[in-house]
């Protein structure tokens, strides 16, 4: 299914945002969004960020937490037997969920807890340091003892 934007004429003009746009393409495709479990998405320093899922009456056990390249898939299946339990009111939801969070480049998952019913994942952008700004010093002088070359003398010919 196509999209109701064309992004042809931005690929004749970009190289390597293959990825953007693809992203642009699937969130404009017709799925059905999923409310649960619910989740918060919180920035807390410049390239830390903690997503809290509240996932009641589930164990570390039952929860699976995998990164693949730029995916994070958060899964919950319940382990244990409702057999022989009979519910006047059942409110608490203990369905089998998956979730998945598109991830930034270079955002990593740096820890998970389940505490009080809440599963906290804290992630954090590590760029390296090859792909990082740097500061390129700018020397005084001529050009070429700059690039490492030595200017030559050159010899006048002698008079005949």
């Amino acid at each position: 299914m196509r999209s109701a934007f064309d992004f042809s004429p931005l690929y004749r003009s970009t190289v390597g945002f293959d990825r953007l746009f693809d992203m642009l393409d699937q969130s404009a495709q017709i799925e059905p969004m999923t409310n649960w479990p619910p989740y918060n998405i919180e920035k807390v320093g410049e390239d830390q960020y903690v997503i809290t899922m509240a996932i009641a009456g589930f164990s570390p056990d039952e929860i699976e937490l995998t990164q693949k390249e730029s995916q994070l898939l958060v899964a919950g299946q319940k382990k244990g037997s409702e057999e022989g339990k009979q519910y006047l009111h059942r409110g608490i939801a203990t369905r089998a969920f998956k979730q998945t969070f598109n991830l930034a480049d270079h955002v990593k998952v740096t820890g998970a807890s389940l505490e009080n019913g809440l599963l906290t994942v804290e992630l954090k952008r590590e760029v390296p340091e090859a792909l990082r700004p740097r500061r390129i010093e700018i020397n005084a002088g001529t050009g070429a003892t700059n690039l490492g070359r030595h200017p030559q003398q050159i010899e006048h010919g002698k008079a005949a």
